[in-house]
């Protein structure tokens, strides 16, 4: 079988579908994937063939940053939220039309084309151009349900839900247009989750069903098996300072782990700063893990540790509590480790996945726009208490472990082309 991966983000965004991908190319598939131009190299490293897809991120994630920012700080301010909702926008609605030409090109005599969550649309489109088989990846319940928004009604949850697809797709429909009209496509009349789901496609959830229970009830009897919950799709890379930092955290208290993703924060030293302080008050250790901010040049102590990269498989397990930006990956991993969390989000999927934690009752959430030294401070104390350990460990029992999760997602590509076939 010919399987075409076509992933646009971060980092985490594009592990699970390279996770996927390489089990595939592991059962003798041919599998090529469309990544970011400065992914291609991660993507080549584990030994899958990759094609540059769409422009560096750099650009996006800064725009991306600023609105979020913003939006949280600032709901209320409608002009100035539009304006920066256009320039997170335009970048993408830019490289829409290169981006598809790319994956045409690449989807052609494929069985399946699988994408991830960032321009979903775009594949949708080649999907149907080349009448082949689509595949979804969504790292939480992307698609109308009564469960995401835990504080509405569920059918009020579900029809805000509608009401954002709609809003989205008038933002981009000129786009849409576009590449379909270029591709020989009818004008669309729906948003395109709406034509991916009447499509009969596969949308795979990457998390857990305990995560959100009752979803899978919720969406049995309309879609028939087609929305599976496989759990989070990580590869659980070895890193060069695994040993190093299992002899560091091992040598005293088990630490607290600090780390905000791909996504730089605005001030390492301030960040540094609180974080040395908060963990002083409360006479605990920190582990930072610096990813996406340059920490170099900032003054470390004795009892803060700063490295650039970890596998989270084995070490958040020695932490006594995991603080981070609530990305999906990474709150799985916290999650599967069995050890309180705390989410410091910046964007709304990572609000929701704070929320969930909270609902969970396995750590707590706030903005890291708003967070402060006693804020910290507060917050740790709580999920410090014996009472999240214990439902933390709970939880991580009931979570699907990483080999279990990708090879049911590569079971389920395999399955859904021989159906398709």
């Amino acid at each position: 079988m010919k399987f075409v991966v076509a992933c646009y983000g971060t980092r985490g965004d594009v592990e699970p579908s390279a996770a996927v991908g390489r089990e595939l190319l592991r059962r003798g598939h041919d599998v090529r994937m469309a990544v970011p131009p400065d992914l291609v190299g991660f993507v080549e490293s584990v030994g899958l063939p990759a094609a540059a897809y769409g422009p560096d991120l750099q650009a996006i994630l800064d725009a991306h940053r600023n609105f979020y920012s913003f939006f949280f700080r600032n709901f209320w301010r409608v002009r100035e939220i539009s304006r920066l909702s256009r320039e997170a926008w335009e970048p993408r609605l830019q490289c829409w039309q290169e981006m598809g030409k790319t994956l045409t090109a690449l989807a052609d005599g494929a069985d399946l084309l699988f994408t991830g969550l960032v321009f979903e649309e775009v594949a949708a489109n080649v999907a149907e151009y080349h009448d082949i088989p689509l595949a979804t990846l969504h790292y939480f319940p992307l698609r109308p349900n009564g469960q995401l928004l835990p504080f509405l009604p569920a059918p009020l949850g579900r029809a805000a839900m509608k009401f954002q697809h709609w809003l989205t797709w008038r933002g981009t429909r000129k786009t849409d247009d576009a590449q379909r009209r270029e591709l020989g496509l009818p004008k669309a009349k729906d948003p395109s989750s709406r034509r991916i789901a009447e499509r009969g496609s596969l949308e795979v959830q990457a998390y857990d069903e305990v995560c959100f229970p009752g979803l899978a009830a919720e969406w049995a009897p309309k879609f028939d098996g087609r929305r599976p919950f496989v759990g989070a799709l990580t590869m659980d890379m070895p890193t060069d300072a695994d040993e190093e930092v299992a002899s560091w955290a091992a040598a005293g208290t088990p630490p607290i782990f600090f780390g905000f993703g791909s996504m730089p924060v605005e001030s390492a030293a301030d960040t540094l700063a609180m974080i040395s302080a908060a963990c002083a008050t409360l006479g605990e250790r920190a582990l930072i893990c610096a990813a996406g901010t340059d920490f170099t040049d900032v003054p470390q102590s004795d009892r803060v540790k700063v490295v650039g990269a970890v596998n989270y498989a084995a070490t958040f397990p020695a932490c006594r509590a995991v603080v981070h930006h609530g990305g999906a990956g990474t709150t799985a991993a916290s999650l599967r480790a069995g050890v309180p969390a705390l989410i410091l989000s910046t964007d709304l999927d990572q609000t929701l996945w704070g929320l969930r934690v909270k609902r969970l009752k396995v750590g707590a959430a706030r903005r890291f726009s708003t967070t402060t030294q006693e804020t910290l401070v507060k917050d740790l104390r709580r999920i410090l208490a014996p009472e999240y350990a214990t439902q933390a460990r709970e939880i991580a029992t009931r979570m699907t472990t990483p080999a279990a999760s990708v090879a049911a997602a590569a079971d389920l590509m395999e399955d859904f082309v021989r159906r398709a076939g």
